[in-house]
């Protein structure tokens, strides 16, 4: 009997360090691939050019009308909502204190330093980022991406690069964006419903923003465009099993994304109020 009971408690413990031991493997497999595309996107994207192995401008031009010229509507649409929004509430509790005019600080400093690459980001990785994962795991699933290796293609080159590029060069454009039609949409509600003048509130605007705000809110603009780009093509180098692991992959990169921007804001915000 006391052997039986040996027997099936060795039997659990290898099935349990088993399964341990290979989700280990596959974290650290998963983890050195996210080390190389990062490291191999870093080289095409800074070192190749310089060495005369090319850049895909091109693909980059295009990649920007796609990621940036394509999302203004709706980037404008959201800012102005959310600049209307914000200066309502601001002034429902600012108006308590006969501080109204104080709505335009509030309104441009969250805008520049926090709404403005914020919103626009979580637009982008909805946009753009599950479009990024789509597709490429779509030429992975077509073995698309085994024919480009098999011509002498490198795939990050081909493929990766040109995105990154045009997030990073779009993402902080969008912003400005966001945050000069957001200021507008709070300006709209000062001058409309609050009657506090558009040269005064402009003018408390102005003097409410500093440089830092506008610098602090690019920042963040261009990691978040990094975080985007490469989630979505790690998800879709990692997309497997046909149609359904392309639609698996694409919505978990874009759930993965708006999570490691919410992070990231976080974290920065969390450092320039300590060090800046």
């Amino acid at each position: 009997m006391a052997e039986k009971v040996s027997t099936e408690s060795q039997g659990i413990f290898q099935i349990f360090f088993g399964w341990f031991g290979r989700k280990l493997l596959e974290f650290l497999e998963r983890l050195y691939f996210i080390y190389r595309l990062l490291l191999d996107s870093i080289y095409w994207t800074f070192a190749a050019p310089v060495l005369g192995k090319g850049l895909r401008v091109g693909s980059a031009f295009d990649e920007m009308v796609k990621v940036g010229v394509t999302a203004i509507p709706i980037v404008v649409l959201i800012s102005f909502s959310i600049g209307l929004i914000l200066a309502m509430q601001a002034a429902y509790q600012l108006e308590q204190f006969g501080a109204t005019i104080f709505t335009a600080d509030l309104v441009a400093v969250a805008q520049t330093r926090e709404l403005g690459p914020l919103m626009t980001a979580i637009i982008v990785a909805g946009r753009s980022g599950s479009g990024i994962a789509a597709e490429i795991g779509t030429m992975k699933v077509g073995e698309e991406i085994e024919a480009l290796q098999s011509m002498g293609f490198n795939p990050i080159k081909f493929l990766v690069v040109p995105k990154l590029l045009g997030l990073a060069v779009m993402v902080p454009c969008l912003t400005i964006i966001s945050d000069l039609i957001g200021i507008a949409g709070g300006t709209s509600i000062a001058v409309l419903s609050l009657n506090l003048g558009l040269t005064r509130y402009l003018n408390r605007t102005l003097f409410a923003l500093v440089f830092k705000d506008l610098i602090t809110g690019l920042i963040k603009s261009l990691v978040f465009a990094g975080l985007i780009g490469l989630t979505g093509c790690y998800m879709g180098f990692m997309v497997e099993g046909g149609a359904e692991g392309v639609g698996r992959r694409t919505t978990q990169s874009v759930v993965v994304s708006i999570f490691l921007i919410i992070l990231a804001d976080a974290f920065f915000t969390s450092l320039f109020y300590y060090l800046w």
